[in-house]
């Protein structure tokens, strides 16, 4: 069976990524792809780098062109996919969220870290966190994944041995990441510029960023009671990538660090455990849907330090996505994503 699929939200870069990939997917047809800005334009028009790739429309997103479909992927600003899940889902349709709406828990916390109430409360219980190498059961038989954020799942991917092992204090958990511009999606936005983000480097969210509640939801789960993190952000003037730097505090003594990374990565197809003494470069990832991985420590005395490199819009965000809907749908969980970082 092939899967019909559709992607509201097409034409922002994490919508634009899952056209790319998922068009030579070998068990997907995208049949609907929406866009209120272009619709009635083809699609290969917005994005030329399509051509004999894409053949469809856009078209307005509404719910009789999304409902008769096996899935739905949401690449749109938080606060949409909630107004119109419901409706797919009662209609039969899995939905694949790449936005914030259904990640944290409680209808509270993300009311508060995104400025509006949450319009679907009653569906957070059902939806599941798309990080495979976490919830990989879970996803199977999901009819609801929210896809996680790019900053988030460097972090978690990074922090998730030490933690699962109980190594490390969790109340002293420290993360400086930094992203590349496309992580703020495509619009017209004057700190966006490249002629404003080209040749500087800066923090931002030092006070909070909505990405941390997030991450520290996820790293609780993964520690089994509350963490404690500092969480900086940074924008780097580069396209895509992100890499997090993560320090964590040994309580006990560990044999090898190295060991314990290989042994908890060894069967996942999208994390890459660099050998001893390597700095991952995101250059290395962009395209792809690979995490790659060094481990350091410990160092001045029980601190280990650990480099995570992911793309933003690949294994952050559109890859993310396939990865899970394959493991919903019962394909190889591979399939389609086995393309190499493009280099340079």
């Amino acid at each position: 069976m092939r899967i019909k699929a559709g992607i509201v939200g097409g034409s922002g870069y994490t919508g634009v990524e899952l056209l790319r990939l998922l068009a030579h997917h070998p068990d997907v047809d995208v049949v609907v792809a929406t866009s209120r800005a272009d619709a009635g334009k083809r699609v290969d028009e917005t994005y030329p780098s399509l051509r004999e790739h894409v053949d469809l429309l856009w078209v307005a997103p509404e719910l009789s062109a999304l409902s008769d479909l096996d899935l739905v992927f949401f690449a749109t600003p938080h606060g949409v996919a909630m107004q119109m899940a419901e409706a797919l889902l009662a209609a039969g349709v899995r939905l694949i969220d790449l936005s914030a709406d259904f990640r944290l828990a409680d209808p509270e916390v993300w009311a508060h870290w995104y400025g509006h109430p949450h319009t679907a409360p009653q569906l957070l219980a059902d939806a599941v966190y798309g990080l495979p190498e976490v919830n990989r059961e879970r996803i199977r038989t999901a009819r609801l994944i929210a896809c996680p954020g790019c900053y988030p799942t460097a972090v978690q991917l990074g922090f998730l041995p030490l933690l699962e092992a109980a190594l490390v204090d969790t109340g002293r958990l420290i993360a400086d990441v930094k992203s590349g511009v496309s992580g703020a999606g495509r619009k017209a936005e004057i700190s966006m510029l490249m002629s404003e983000t080209g040749e500087g480097f800066k923090a931002y969210g030092v006070a909070g960023h909505r990405h941390w509640p997030e991450i520290t939801q996820g790293l609780a789960a993964m520690a089994g009671g509350p963490v404690g993190l500092s969480f900086v952000p940074h924008l780097l003037p580069m396209i895509r990538g992100i890499h997090a730097t993560l320090y964590a505090e040994l309580t006990q003594s560990v044999s090898s660090l190295q060991t314990l990374y290989e042994q908890r990565y060894q069967h996942e197809p999208f994390v890459d455990v660099l050998p001893p003494g390597s700095h991952p470069d995101t250059r290395n990832v962009r395209g792809s849907n690979r995490c790659q991985i060094a481990v350091h420590g410990p160092l001045h005395g029980h601190r280990v330090v650990v480099l995570a490199v992911i793309d933003n819009l690949t294994k952050g965000a559109a890859g993310q996505a396939i990865q899970a809907m394959n493991l919903m749908f019962n394909l190889p969980e591979s399939s389609g994503l086995e393309a190499a970082g493009l280099y340079p």
